[in-house]
């Protein structure tokens, strides 16, 4: 990868759903699925579920800033999840499904304040936000078959049902930066 890309973590709820979006924004390079800022390390996916990890399932992006933005990017974020829900994304529930940003440069963490701040003022939600935005610390990859998931399995209830929609609100909401 070229030195000039830039990395950021979000947890959004699954991270099927949320690597499913963004591995078709313009400018993002890489998606994978992940665990981030746990005790643990190695964490498996079984042991993330329990919710005694600390860790949150996440995907780290690795995005070119000349084709797209950070704060883009984090406008996608909060349009494709809901981040006035603590620890819980629709029917997906525990610590592992919190709303995060992880930053790896503090002009991310900059982007991102700034992003939650307008969204908060502008009253598109009726509860406050809850995103957790701190460093990105004890990242560790998600097992192989959680990697491209919804790619390869698109026809999965899960994938029909959850994010499906979240990839057509994608679609919809930000032509523009699709690839």
């Amino acid at each position: 990868m070229s030195d000039h890309f830039q990395t950021l973590v979000l947890g959004g709820g699954c991270f099927w759903c949320t690597e499913a979006v963004f591995v078709q924004v313009r400018g993002v390079m890489d998606v994978e699925s992940g665990y981030s800022n746990g005790h643990l390390a190695q964490p498996s996916y079984e042991a993330v579920c329990t919710g005694s990890t600390g860790h949150n399932e996440v995907v780290k992006l690795v995005y070119d800033p000349a084709q797209v933005s950070a704060r883009e990017v984090l406008e996608i974020f909060f349009v494709i999840h809901d981040p006035t829900t603590l620890n819980r994304q629709g029917n997906d529930t525990g610590t592992q499904y919190r709303s995060g940003i992880y930053f790896t440069l503090p002009e991310q963490e900059a982007v991102a304040r700034e992003v939650i701040a307008e969204i908060g003022a502008s009253g598109v939600y009726n509860r406050p936000i809850v995103t957790e935005l701190v460093p990105m610390t004890n990242y560790w990859p998600a097992e192989d078959y959680h990697q491209d998931f919804f790619a390869r399995n698109p026809n999965q209830g899960y994938c029909m049902a959850v994010a499906a929609p979240k990839v057509a609100k994608f679609r919809k909401t930000f032509a523009r930066l699709q690839k």
